[in-house]
């Protein structure tokens, strides 16, 4: 079972002296983050493969925070697949897309996109603590260039107040806790003027990579703006220590509505067993797995993902093993903006008229009759 109660992470020895008021700065843990391979070198025995990978990129940028660099082991490492570049990245394959969700195609004014009826999702920072190598935004993530200056979000929330079809709105960026606290409480106050808008989401990864940023003045700078969902981003055990079973709990604490949504990943989590065990610390936290999603053809990822099937395989041998809390939805996002499809184990073995049979989670198949 993982530890989620006691006890902090054991550190890197490079930051083994750093006093504890730093290491639990999250001001500090970004300026602190690795960013080259020769810091990387001197802090892990960096294989030719990652060093090329680093060295080769020409645009999607490479920084770890020192805590998440701690929870980095030897190559092959779950965290490490999804911190540390390697070259494999460099491939593009011929199905791979710069903007595999067609969110660019789909923005009305600038830092927008609308792609649902009744949901919109607004880009507030390109910034991040950790750039993972499988990002769906990899093309802008990590430049400062696209990230919005103050009064550049003027034209979306005036859009959003045009369009009251929209009642959903996912705060997403790069990661929108890379904010201040004053700035994402002007961003979340300005949404909550627009009366058409319902649900705000918080679409963060900090629980995992810098849980030392859900500190008491973030909660009580969010505190207002309620109802809000958080959707974070935990992918495989290993990341679920006690600084981030703490982060967790101070958001649900206050109320947040928590949802993981976690990535299929070829050699991190492709497997029934790290699922379950990721999903039932998520629900002893409080935090309800909301999507499995699978990755998304991202240039440079196709080393990252599975088939398809590997996602129905993992949610069929789900099903009567661990509660229906602890099994989310399994949901591809479709390339070029067509949207999230969810998709479902099959366990209709055969349809007569009349009559459907099924098979259960062990196998055993049950007749269900339909009367006329």
């Amino acid at each position: 079972m993982i530890d989620d109660r006691s006890g902090d992470t054991p550190r890197h020895p490079a930051w083994a002296e750093v006093p504890d008021r730093a290491w639990n700065d999250w001001r500090w843990q970004l300026r602190e983050r690795v960013t080259d391979l020769a810091r990387l070198q001197s802090l892990l025995e960096v294989t030719p493969a990652e060093a090329r990978g680093i060295v080769g990129r020409t645009s999607f940028s490479f920084a770890v925070t020192p805590y998440y660099l701690s929870l980095v082991g030897a190559p092959g490492c779950p965290v490490r697949r999804q911190a540390i570049p390697t070259d494999e990245e460099l491939r593009v394959t011929p199905s791979e897309l710069r903007d595999p969700l067609g969110e660019d195609a789909h923005s009305p004014v600038p830092h927008l996109t609308h792609r649902y009826p009744d949901r919109a999702l607004l880009y507030v920072t390109h910034n991040c603590p950790v750039y993972c190598r499988h990002c769906t935004r990899s093309r802008k993530v990590g430049d400062e260039h696209s990230a919005p200056a103050r009064g550049e979000l003027d034209a979306a929330f005036e859009y959003l107040r045009r369009t009251p079809a929209v009642r959903d709105v996912l705060v997403s960026g790069g990661d929108p806790l890379s904010l201040s606290d004053a700035r994402l409480a002007e961003i979340l106050a300005r949404l909550r003027t627009i009366d058409s808008v319902e649900v705000i989401r918080l679409c963060t990864r900090n629980p995992v990579t810098l849980p030392q940023r859900i500190d008491d003045a973030l909660v009580e700078a969010l505190r207002p703006f309620q109802p809000l969902y958080v959707h974070t981003h935990f992918n495989h055990p290993r990341e679920c220590t006690p600084e981030a079973a703490r982060a967790l709990a101070r958001l649900a604490d206050a109320g947040f509505v928590l949802g993981n949504q976690m990535v299929l990943l070829r050699g991190v989590n492709d497997d029934v067993d790290t699922v379950v065990a990721l999903n039932r610390w998520l629900l002893r936290q409080r935090c309800r797995p909301y999507y499995i999603f699978q990755c998304d053809p991202a240039e440079g990822t196709a080393h990252l993902r599975t088939p398809i099937q590997t996602g129905l395989t993992i949610l069929d041998q789900m099903r009567g093993r661990v509660s229906g809390l602890a099994i989310p939805q399994y949901a591809v996002d479709l390339p070029g903006g067509g949207g999230k499809v969810t998709l479902v184990p099959e366990r209709l073995v055969r349809a007569e008229p009349g009559r459907r049979t099924f098979r259960d989670a062990f196998g055993r198949e049950f007749t269900y009759v339909e009367e006329e």
